[in-house]
């Protein structure tokens, strides 16, 4: 195959075939890491659970970790306040 043909192939209706299919190819391994890390975190629940802890309450917890303190603390101020008033 010669340069010209090379260069025809590789910019085929000006999109450069090359750099698209790093492209994808990058985004195909990166899905399939993320794969792999979902179902160690699966692993990791099953083995939570095994150990007599509460899933549910594990994933509210991440959740948590992830707010701002003030975000937290006016969440838990209002659930009370709603709790109250519903007498609970």
């Amino acid at each position: 195959m010669d340069a010209d043909n090379r260069h025809e192939d590789a910019a085929t209706g000006g999109i450069a075939a090359d750099r698209l299919r790093s492209i994808i190819e990058r985004v195909e391994r990166l899905e399939e890491e993320r794969k792999a890390l979902a179902g160690d975190i699966k692993d990791i629940f099953s083995e939570a659970k095994s150990a007599g802890f509460d899933v549910k309450v594990i994933r509210q917890i991440i959740k948590l970790r992830k707010q701002e303190p003030a975000e937290v603390e006016e969440q838990e101020t209002l659930l009370d306040i709603y709790r109250r008033a519903l007498g609970m």
